[in-house]
């Protein structure tokens, strides 16, 4: 461009941009043509002349799912507002629920993990979301301690929504000897959910966090001992009650064999895989399950996802 062109090129872009002058207008003040006008413009921005910039927080986390998507081979990504807990929890279980109401083609079997993100998720999803939906339990959640679980609440809440069936799966999340699980595997009914949840058209879970808060030892399978135990292991947190370490490998092979329900290597081998979490004590399982590829879908916080982004080149 030379600089008769160039300051042509200014001048337009200053009709165009600061006086919001249409292409017509600009080419009868400048006795140039209307493709010439447009012309110019295109070459103000390819030469730095302009600098368009979408300032909108909506557009930011746009580009961020972008980047997840590209990054970690996901098929979508969904991000939330940073903002304070219980709002942030709040939020990105109302992205979830947002999320299952628009998928098309509609899940016929949808396979759930449980504890307080899915319930949050329940409880947001609106009446007639899906229709004539099968929702099946895919990991165990018959309490042990004398709070009421959540297992059979969550699933059940989900499928009454959509005008369709619950299948719960009797047995508590962790056996303590391995010959009762496998008796109870063997059971014709425990045996049929499984199989359902093996065949389930999509997934929708979260993931626990290493620590004492953990909901496995909140219902009582295990102590906050056991869980400093995997941790020195190198646990990162629980995904469908199984503990895994950074590179999404169980820690714990005799701790595994005694946990009811579906396997990791049938979630990451799966197409349809929705993991749901928020907040900075889950980076670290975030990271692993993105990055072990047992998820297809993310939907999460602004902060999380900076942390996937940030820390990996």
């Amino acid at each position: 461009m030379n600089e008769t062109t160039e300051l042509l090129a200014v001048r337009v872009a200053e009709l165009y941009y600061e006086e919001n002058k249409s292409q017509d207008e600009i080419g009868g003040l400048l006795g140039i043509t209307r493709w010439k006008v447009g012309r110019l413009l295109s070459q103000a921005r390819e030469q730095g002349i302009v600098s368009i910039e979408i300032v909108h927080p909506r557009a930011r986390r746009l580009g961020v799912e972008r980047q997840l998507r590209e990054r970690f081979g996901l098929d979508d990504a969904v991000v939330v507002p940073a903002t304070d807990e219980p709002e942030l929890s709040a939020r990105v279980a109302q992205a979830a629920a947002d999320f299952l109401t628009a998928v098309r083609p509609v899940p016929r079997t949808l396979g759930v993990s449980w504890g307080r993100t899915l319930d949050a998720i329940a409880e947001r999803l609106p009446t007639g979301w899906a229709t004539s939906v099968t929702v099946v339990q895919i990991n165990g959640g018959v309490s042990l301690s004398r709070r009421p679980g959540t297992a059979a609440h969550t699933a059940t809440t989900i499928a009454q929504k959509a005008a369709g069936q619950s299948v719960l799966l009797p047995s508590p999340a962790i056996l303590e000897r391995l010959e009762t699980k496998r008796a109870i595997e063997s059971d014709r009914t425990v045996a049929g959910v499984i199989e359902l949840a093996e065949a389930a058209s999509m997934y929708l879970f979260s993931a626990g966090v290493a620590d004492a808060t953990s909901i496995l030892v909140d219902n009582g399978y295990l102590t906050s001992a056991d869980v400093a135990e995997l941790r020195r292991k190198g646990a990162v947190g629980d995904v469908v009650g199984r503990y895994i370490d950074a590179n999404g490998n169980i820690v714990d092979p005799g701790l595994d064999e005694r946990t009811m329900g579906l396997s990791l290597d049938k979630l990451r081998s799966s197409k349809n895989t929705v993991l749901v979490l928020s907040g900075e004590s889950k980076h670290d399982v975030a990271r692993a399950i993105v990055t072990s590829g047992l998820c297809t879908v993310l939907i999460t916080d602004e902060s999380t996802a900076s942390a996937l982004l940030e820390e990996l080149p």
